[in-house]
């Protein structure tokens, strides 16, 4: 946990909007991840924060990396590849897979020389795939119920389970090799029998492709969703991380089988705290309204595409009342929150956000000229 005290050196120094990041969080999360689900081997969501020094810090703990698009791959490369060499190892099929589903013609053209693993979900990505990336291996991403997740992806991406094997089986006649399944239950998903229903039609699936004659399937990536501790009523991942256990163990009891995951929130959301400042005041209806140097443009674009409520803290004691806070923008959907409890703050003082880490920094704009928050790293 960053000190109030560090944070506010921090702010001195650097000045605001700042995002700290602490990479003995990074190395913590990732080992609970671990320790808890021993045969699942995490695959870090680059998406969720890109930054190079969190990729560095997660290579050197044994991470593996998920990306999206080619530049969060070559960002994962380009900082691995300079790393010391005791530090290095070959990373791409046990290191990297892109799993997104549908890629470009130029980004399969420029991913096959790496010979990657690449996923795809349907009969138009396989053609791309063997004219453009023909070195690749495949895994395919089924379609899974995404109910009670933060962010539901299932309408968007995944083959129907019933026309997976068929899938499987172009893929073949094309000449390509398909390593196994892929499925995601949604983003900091709060419903677990999402895995499971998830787990048993992967198992399906795979009998199926069984009996048909494809038997060297041996990768199953059970994808992301698995839920920061935002807030502490919420089910801990501890539950979550039991029964995956249990239904891995009871129906891929075959140690061949390999397990990859792409935990990315969990990872990274507790590991960084924003330090803002207060550039303006006013009283509206009687209420408090304090204007910061970030907003849902910038670090809190989480509450516009995640959903999700980030808590604005004081550093000043003092008796609170309702207030609403607000972005630097010109725009009234700029509102971080209508309802925060804080004490009277002046003008220039400071206040700050936890738990912020994912998908904040990485979705800020410049939108009014107003640049992302300054990122430094504690801990590295």
């Amino acid at each position: 946990m960053i000190s109030k005290k560090l944070l506010k050196h921090l702010a001195r120094k650097h000045g605001t909007p700042l995002l700290v990041v602490d990479h003995d969080a990074l190395r913590r999360n990732l080992a609970e991840f671990r320790r808890r689900l021993p045969r699942v081997q995490p695959y870090y969501a680059v998406k969720a924060n890109p930054d190079p020094a969190i990729v560095r810090t997660l290579y050197r703990a044994g991470a593996s990396f998920d990306v999206a698009s080619l530049p969060e791959f070559m960002t994962v490369h380009e900082n691995i590849r300079h790393l010391p060499p005791k530090q290095r190892q070959d990373f791409i099929w046990d290191k990297i897979i892109y799993a997104h589903p549908i890629k470009s013609e130029e980004t399969l053209r420029a991913l096959d020389p790496f010979r990657p693993l690449v996923v795809y979900d349907n009969f138009a990505e396989i053609g791309k795939i063997r004219k453009n990336a023909p070195h690749a291996g495949l895994v395919l991403r089924v379609r899974v119920p995404n109910t009670g997740a933060m962010v539901e992806l299932s309408s968007k991406f995944g083959a129907a389970p019933g026309e997976a094997v068929d899938l499987v089986a172009a893929a073949h006649r094309a000449g390509l090799t398909v390593e196994g399944l892929s499925f995601h239950v949604g983003s900091q998903t709060t419903n677990f029998d999402n895995f499971v229903q998830a787990l048993h039609l992967v198992h399906g699936i795979f009998r199926e492709a069984h009996l048909r004659g494809f038997s060297k399937m041996n990768l199953i990536d059970i994808g992301g969703g698995f839920p920061a501790p935002y807030d502490p009523a919420a089910r801990p991942f501890r539950e979550l991380a039991r029964l995956l256990n249990r239904e891995i163990a009871r129906l891929f009891p075959e140690k061949n089988i390999e397990i990859l995951s792409e935990p990315g929130r969990f990872i990274v959301a507790t590991a960084a705290t924003l330090v803002a400042r207060v550039i303006g005041k006013a009283e509206r209806d009687g209420k408090p309204c304090y204007y910061l140097d970030d907003g849902v443009y910038h670090t809190y674009s989480g509450i516009l595409f995640d959903h999700m409520r980030y808590p604005v803290k004081a550093f000043r004691k003092g008796s609170v009342r309702p207030s609403a806070v607000f972005g630097p923008t010109c725009d009234a959907l700029d509102t971080i929150s209508l309802a925060e409890m804080l004490p009277d703050l002046p003008l220039n003082d400071l206040v700050y956000t936890e738990n912020i880490g994912a998908y904040s920094i990485a979705s800020s704009t410049h939108f009014n000229g107003f640049p992302p928050a300054k990122v430094v790293h504690v801990n590295e």
